[in-house]
């Protein structure tokens, strides 16, 4: 009796339904359905068993076609390709969207990210601390072994060539062997000081170039975007070592710094004191000249007076030279004949004071230079002078 017998509530009302009963209801209907009795042979009854039998296969077989259609549907995103491969040959890449193709095994598609950047280290795994002694340590030009450890970045650039030219089914280690080939080749072509200081930066670029270079070659259809010294060391064995010959060599530096400072104060210094010398040398020199010029000048227009009237100009000479000379010494002349037997008084230490003193003055003359006042009744040394040369004119 079916669950939907109008009379199943009045012969079940008074408990819960027999499922023994149900189940074998349910395999009569199945067997029914292919024409088949409960011994497995063909009901003569069934007339409906062979077209029951047909629509079911036919309800199987377009269930299984709709589902092997829709598993031909698929959508790719907007940083993705899809490659669409037809017994393994590529037949087209899709753009972003929802997208068909012929299911398996006729047609697969492989989705490829092209916007994801990757990083792959070389020399370590994670962590700086976690090494790998074969990839990190190199040789440089100086025969000298250096400890490196950096990451490269990189993105695809053609989901073809990616999926095509690549032997290795993971990227990062194509990657990773390709970047330890490259900087080996840069770092044995540079110092070690080079690479361990000033060179990092153009190591790098070097090296980025040359690991793209590489790519393109194999068309891998991968792009470098950046690669990051992380760290670059010598070897830990010699490291003791080689900090005693970095600190050497900063001592080295130091004391040329300060060698260069003593130079470039000392050398100005006495080219400054040379350029003195030569100017004051010169100046002498142009003195030297211009005195003899003006003595000579001088020579030449006493010569033409003295050829005018030869016995003023000696007189005139005689003279002048007596007062220069006089004028710078501290002898007193006394007259005895005009001063008769008188004892004179006279303040030798006033009169050379003050002709110590009328000397110092820049424009007095000769004359005024020379008169200078003594106490009462004592004549000055002016007087005293002038009858001194009264007394040789006579004399002569």
């Amino acid at each position: 009796m079916g669950l939907n017998d109008p009379q199943w509530g009045n012969k079940n009302s008074g408990g819960p339904p027999d499922l023994e009963e149900l189940v074998r209801k349910l395999n009569r209907k199945i067997e029914s359905l292919f024409g088949k009795s409960g011994g497995g042979a063909p009901k003569g009854g069934n007339a409906n068993a062979p077209g029951g039998f047909a629509g079911g296969i036919g309800l199987i077989v377009l269930i299984v076609v709709l589902i092997w259609i829709a598993s031909g549907f698929y959508i790719v995103d907007a940083s993705q390709r899809g490659v669409v491969l037809r017994f393994g040959k590529q037949v087209e890449i899709t753009d972003s969207g929802p997208r068909w193709h012929f299911p398996y095994p006729i047609e697969t598609v492989e989705v490829v990210n092209l916007s994801q950047v990757r990083t792959v280290e070389v020399g370590y795994r994670e962590n700086e601390k976690n090494k790998v002694l074969k990839e990190s340590l190199m040789l440089t030009d100086d025969e000298n072994i250096v400890d490196i450890q950096f990451a490269v970045q990189y993105f695809l650039k053609d989901p073809a060539e990616f999926l095509f030219n690549n032997r290795m089914v993971d990227d990062k280690e194509t990657v990773r062997q390709v970047a330890e080939t490259a900087i080996r080749e840069v770092v044995g072509r540079s110092k070690m000081d080079f690479v361990l200081y000033e060179g990092r930066e153009q190591i790098a670029a070097s090296t980025t170039k040359l690991i793209q270079e590489i790519l393109d070659r194999y068309k891998a259809g991968i792009i470098i975007s950046k690669v990051t010294m992380r760290n670059a060391q010598p070897p830990e064995q010699v490291q003791a070592a080689f900090d005693d010959a970095v600190k050497a060599g900063q001592d080295r530096e130091r004391q040329k710094n300060e060698g260069q400072a003593y130079a470039n104060d000392v050398v100005p210094r006495a080219k400054g004191a040379a350029a003195r010398l030569m100017q004051e040398a010169d100046g002498y020199k142009q003195k030297v000249i211009a005195d003899a010029e003006g003595d000579a000048s001088r020579f030449k227009q006493i010569l033409v007076e003295y050829n005018k009237a030869p016995q003023v100009t000696r007189e005139r000479m005689y003279q002048d030279m007596k007062q220069q000379i006089l004028t710078s010494t501290s002898k007193v002349l006394v007259d005895q004949k005009s001063g008769g037997n008188n004892l004179l008084y006279l303040p030798l230490d006033k009169l050379i004071q003050s002709t110590n003193a009328a000397t110092d003055l820049p424009e007095a003359k000769p004359t005024e230079q020379l008169t200078t006042t003594t106490t009462s009744g004592v004549p000055s040394a002016s007087l005293a002078r002038e009858s001194l040369f009264s007394r040789e004119r006579e004399a002569r």
